[in-house]
């Protein structure tokens, strides 16, 4: 007998489940024949189910739900972040300073902390392609 979970996750499912229709030259909506295949039980429970399978199943969600692609690192990218976040850097440093801080050390301070900024964020960047790049050759 199933458990009050997996009652309430096979609920869920079924009030979740929709048509694929695509709208042809005519204007008319017609269903999309799709291939039925068997659903794998994915839980923890389960005996079927490993991480491996959990993994690619949820990387398989991501992509049905259009989540955001990565770019590809670039310094003209990062550089453009720069220049968005320097007037605040700016602002932020100059407040914290409470007059005790001319306009010109602010700037001086500003330009230290966009020189550990702007190598910062292209390694971030670099680092989220990598995993980007490293999951889509495991799934395929």
């Amino acid at each position: 007998m199933a458990t009050q979970k997996q009652r309430k996750r096979r609920a869920k499912e079924k009030r979740h489940d929709y048509e694929l229709v695509y709208v042809d030259e005519d204007g008319v909506e017609r269903p999309v024949e799709r291939e039925e295949t068997p659903r794998k039980p994915v839980g923890r429970g389960s005996k079927g189910s490993t991480a491996k399978t959990q993994r690619s199943t949820t990387a398989g969600r991501g992509s049905a739900r259009g989540g955001r692609t990565a770019q590809p690192p670039s310094w003209n990218k990062v550089l453009k972040r720069g220049a968005i976040f320097a007037p605040i850097f700016y602002a932020t440093v100059y407040l914290l300073g409470s007059g005790k801080i001319t306009y010109v050390g602010a700037f001086v301070q500003t330009m230290l902390l966009l020189a550990v900024f702007i190598p910062f964020s292209y390694f971030m960047d670099r680092v989220v392609w990598r995993q980007q790049q490293k999951r889509l050759s495991k799934s395929s």
